[in-house]
């Protein structure tokens, strides 16, 4: 009995939890995972999660940029889809000399909307999220 009850209580929190993370959200919401990747060839990629509720005014971006030691670069941009669910994203781009290393670094990861303004319909940027978080890339 005590098998069954612990059986029928696992499934449940593997329910609850894919539950939360296709539930619809309230707010615009960005994060970075805890772990990023550096490759032989220079390419690092980094990723998380976020959602947004309305895209009707312009096109959002999640774009992040990657600091390590003295060094900041933007890593890639991903067109976000915002229809108020929770979705992964994920930025890639090719870092030559100096090389970025394994090991420790910072995340900077922004909810971006272009926005278009003024007589000449101009994107203008406006901030949904921001994040930063401590990563390791290996």
């Amino acid at each position: 009995m005590r098998v069954r009850l612990a059986l029928a209580a696992g499934a449940l929190l593997a329910a609850t939890a894919t539950a939360a993370h296709a539930a619809p959200v309230s707010a615009d919401s960005l994060s970075v995972d805890a772990y990023g990747t550096v490759a032989a060839d220079g390419t690092v990629t980094l990723s998380g999660t976020y959602s947004c509720l309305d895209d009707s005014a312009g096109p959002v971006f999640v774009s992040s940029t990657l600091v390590q030691a003295d060094r900041s670069i933007g890593i890639g941009g991903t067109r976000a889809v915002c229809d108020g669910q929770v979705h992964d994203w994920s930025n890639s781009g090719v870092v030559k000399e100096p090389a970025y290393k394994a090991g420790a670094a910072r995340v900077k990861a922004t909810l971006l909307q272009l926005t278009p303004s003024g007589p000449l319909g101009v994107p203008t940027p406006g901030f949904l999220a921001l994040e930063e978080s401590d990563v390791i890339l290996g």
